[in-house]
C-alpha cells in the first residue's frame, strides 16, 4: 500500500476502502487509463485524511472501521476544498449517499459500476463542470431529502433560476450557454452568483440545496 502521493502525471486519485481486493480491483481499472494516475490507498477514513496532500480525487467507501467515508468526506470537504470526493455505495437509494452529497461529495457511484462508467465519473469530478449521474441524484433526493421549508429564499434572479434547474439536470456550462443562448462566461458568472447566494461549496451543494429548498423537486425533473 502507498504511504502517500508520488510523482504522476495526470488525475491523482486516492483509494480508500477497507477491502484490499477492492482497492486492487480499481487500481487495474485505473493504472489502465489515460491521464489518471492512482498515487495512494487507505483502508480507512482516517489514514484518507492523512493521504490527501497532492490530491485531485478520492474514491471513498462510505462503511469503513476506525473513520467511516462519511466523517471522512466531511474533514476533507472542510480542510482540503480542493479535493474532489466520490463516494462509492453499493446501494444507489442508500441514505449515507444523500448525507455525503450534503457533507461535500462530488458525486457517487456504485461498487458494480463498470470501469468505463468509474473513469468517467473521476474525469467528470475533476473537471467540476456537471455533476454525476444526475437523474440518480434526483431519485435519492426523492427518498431523502427534507421537505423544502422556504422555497426560493436565496432570492435567484430569474435566469440563474433557471441555470440552478440545468446544473440540477447534469447540464455543463458549454450545455447551459447554448440552451440560453449566451456565453460561456456568462453561465460561469450565473453559476458564482447562485452558488455565493445560496452558500453552496461546488454546484454539486448547489443542487442538493435545491431540492431542499423547493427550487427543483424530486420525480419533478429539473
Amino acid at each position: 500500500m502507498s504511504s502517500g502521493p508520488t510523482p504522476g502525471t495526470g488525475i491523482r486519485v486516492l483509494l480508500v476502502d477497507d477491502d484490499a481486493a477492492i482497492r486492487a480491483g480499481w487500481r487495474t481499472v485505473l493504472d489502465a487509463a489515460a491521464g489518471i494516475t492512482v498515487v495512494a490507498e487507505a483502508a480507512h477514513g482516517q489514514e484518507a485524511i492523512e493521504r490527501a496532500a497532492g490530491i485531485d480525487v478520492v474514491l471513498m467507501d462510505i462503511r469503513m472501521p476506525v473513520l467511516d467515508g462519511l466523517e471522512a468526506t466531511r474533514v476533507l470537504t472542510r480542510t482540503r476544498p480542493a479535493v474532489r470526493t466520490i463516494v462509492v455505495t453499493t446501494f444507489e437509494s442508500d441514505a449515507a449517499v444523500w448525507s455525503a452529497m450534503r457533507a461535500g461529495a462530488a458525486g457517487f457511484v456504485l461498487k458494480r459500476s463498470p470501469a468505463a462508467e468509474l473513469l468517467e465519473a473521476i474525469r467528470i469530478a475533476h473537471a467540476s463542470d456537471s455533476l454525476l449521474f444526475p437523474a440518480a441524484l434526483g431519485r435519492i433526493a426523492a427518498q431523502h431529502s427534507r421537505p423544502p421549508a422556504i422555497a426560493h429564499a436565496a432570492g435567484l434572479t430569474p435566469r440563474e433560476d433557471e441555470v440552478l434547474r440545468r446544473l440540477a439536470r447534469g447540464r455543463s456550462n458549454a450545455e447551459i450557454a447554448g440552451d440560453l443562448g449566451v456565453g460561456a462566461e456568462t453561465v460561469k458568472t450565473h453559476v458564482g452568483n447562485l452558488l455565493d447566494k445560496l452558500g453552496a461549496r461546488d454546484r454539486t451543494h448547489a443542487v442538493v440545496l435545491a431540492y431542499e429548498l423547493g427550487y427543483v423537486f424530486p420525480g419533478a425533473g429539473a
